[in-house]
């Protein structure tokens, strides 16, 4: 969709906004169903990186501390309380700028990933910037879904992150696509950004090729010590004006109530799953912040009459749209990349 496009669809009253969002949803999702998805963080802070949100930055001070790779035994105890528990996707993140094929720390995460992969649940990760080699050891392992968020628009990006670039995020985008692993693909509010921001971000994501299996829509959930400790939450309207926005314009992907989710009441987190979101973290913790807890996520499913979706580890990748450019993966000057990773 096009920034015009969108900004019609956002600014339209809000009850008109969510009519046409539920629409959508009920188009292409017949079922009253929600995924459930765990996310472990597998290597937490220490992160060379100086993203303003993030308690996980060695540049910042806050409570998180530094430690390593969590050894296969602990990850593989948590994944299958995970599975027992209903989930259906687990979500392994690792607090790095990236990972290189050959290293110690990549042969052991694909260790994991592999076990991981036979417990019958979706496998996604977040490791930071993937290069084309890196990307097919991972689908190879058994990963169903590579999470790398863009945050915000290409134009706020640089106020939030000096460290790399937003063409680096589309880059790795176009390198888990091209090794045939479905991308997990959102943003997060409250980063200091305008509405246009929002809807700007929500631009390239909607135009990648082959677009995102899943949306993650984050609300920023300020940590003391960072940069962006002292912005305001973001208001519940605002927040399910986005949920219902970006329903309507990747109608097939799934969308996540991701961080920020304690701060919404039991009504906001029912307006957000009539307005089309119907996937979300499920347990009492994400990388390094709080979550609502299981019981009471699976009281309130029931009370709105939908049910966890059935896992679906062989799911297979989107395909490419006929007609419609390949999502972009750079800033045109990459001239020593391969060109089936290129722009």
């Amino acid at each position: 969709m096009t920034f015009a496009e969108l900004h019609r669809i956002y600014h339209q009253p809000f009850f008109n906004l969510l009519k046409q969002a539920r629409a959508v949803h009920d188009e292409h999702w017949t079922d009253n169903s929600v995924q459930l998805c765990t996310l472990l963080s597998i290597k937490t802070g220490g992160c060379s990186e100086d993203c303003g949100y993030c308690a996980q930055s060695a540049r910042y001070t806050t409570s998180v501390q530094a430690e390593k790779l969590m050894p296969k035994e602990q990850v593989m105890e948590r994944a299958l309380a995970a599975c027992a528990s209903g989930s259906t996707r687990f979500c392994m993140g690792a607090a790095w700028k990236g990972v290189r094929k050959g290293t110690q720390k990549f042969d052991q995460v694909l260790d994991i990933v592999r076990d991981v992969s036979k417990l019958g649940m979706e496998v996604c990760v977040t490791l930071g910037e993937l290069g084309a080699d890196e990307a097919a050891d991972l689908k190879q392992a058994g990963v169903t879904a590579y999470n790398h968020n863009v945050d915000t628009s290409p134009e706020h990006y640089p106020n939030i992150v000096s460290t790399h670039t937003f063409e680096d995020r589309l880059r790795t985008i176009r390198h888990a696509q091209d090794a045939g692993m479905s991308v997990c693909c959102g943003g997060i509010l409250g980063l200091g950004e305008t509405i246009d921001d929002r809807l700007k971000m929500l631009e390239v994501i909607s135009n990648f090729n082959p677009q995102p299996e899943s949306i993650p829509i984050n609300a920023l959930m300020p940590i003391k010590g960072t940069p962006m400790g002292d912005n305001e939450v973001i208001d519940a309207f605002a927040f399910v004006r986005m949920i219902a926005v970006t329903r309507i314009a990747v109608p097939k992907a799934k969308v996540r109530l991701s961080a920020g989710r304690t701060n919404l009441s039991k009504e906001a987190q029912a307006l957000a799953y009539f307005a089309g979101a119907n996937s979300i973290f499920y347990g009492d913790k994400l990388l390094t912040t709080a979550n609502p807890r299981a019981n009471e996520d699976m009281k309130l499913l029931r009370e709105l009459g939908l049910a966890p979706l059935e896992p679906n580890p062989g799911l297979e990748a989107p395909e490419s749209m006929d007609g419609v450019p390949l999502s972009p993966c750079c800033d045109h000057s990459c001239e020593k990349e391969k060109a089936s990773a290129c722009c």
